[in-house]
């Protein structure tokens, strides 16, 4: 969350065709076991005029999603219990027109686009900021912003991929080899490059 989500109340006008909607239209599930974030983030959302209920697990965002599915929701992809899609699921039967986004960490490209064939909307990297959300929940398919002018290549992403693949291995090139499916030496010479650019 970036410094403007703790904004004091009256630093953020409530979006005014939202807040004209009745209450179920308004109504937001944030699902995400990083408390502080998720608390921030809930603040943030009811100033814009969301009616906003919190999870931290998918066992939780699951029963809110069965019993009163939202409107809207946010849902981390990676729970301490298990994967968000399964909440996306659940909120596709439950309430198909609710506006999923899924939030991301870092190097996670391939399951975001999976979320967004799970039935998000959209997918967002974490650290997340407010407004980001506000826009990418409200946004029409027309009002989807242009793909970037200097989008990251699919050798950077790739190269980032193993980067941070690698340091979850605690830098054990055998074992990121084996992990990745590919030879150790082929590892070796792509972890002594540089980062490809952009």
């Amino acid at each position: 969350m970036t410094p403007e989500d703790d904004r004091t109340p009256t630093d953020v006008a409530p979006n005014g065709a939202l807040v004209s909607q009745p209450e179920s239209e308004r109504s937001l599930l944030i699902v995400d076991d990083d408390e502080p974030l998720c608390q921030r983030l809930a603040r943030a959302m009811e100033r814009r005029g969301f009616i906003v209920r919190t999870a931290d697990s998918v066992a939780s965002g699951m029963a809110i999603a069965s019993e009163q599915p939202p409107a809207f929701a946010v849902v981390d992809l990676r729970l301490a219990d298990g994967s968000g899609l399964d909440i996306v699921k659940v909120l596709r039967k439950t309430r198909p027109s609710a506006r999923v986004v899924m939030l991301t960490g870092y190097g996670n490209i391939a399951t975001a686009v999976a979320a967004v064939k799970a039935g998000a909307v959209d997918y967002l990297p974490k650290p997340v900021d407010a407004d980001a959300v506000e826009r990418a929940l409200l946004a029409t398919d027309a009002a989807l912003p242009p793909p970037p002018e200097d989008p990251m290549s699919a050798d950077r992403v790739r190269w980032e991929h193993i980067q941070r693949v690698f340091e979850q291995c605690d830098r054990n090139v055998s074992e990121t080899a084996r992990r990745l499916k590919m030879h150790r030496r082929t590892l070796q010479r792509i972890l002594g490059k540089h980062a490809p650019r952009n």
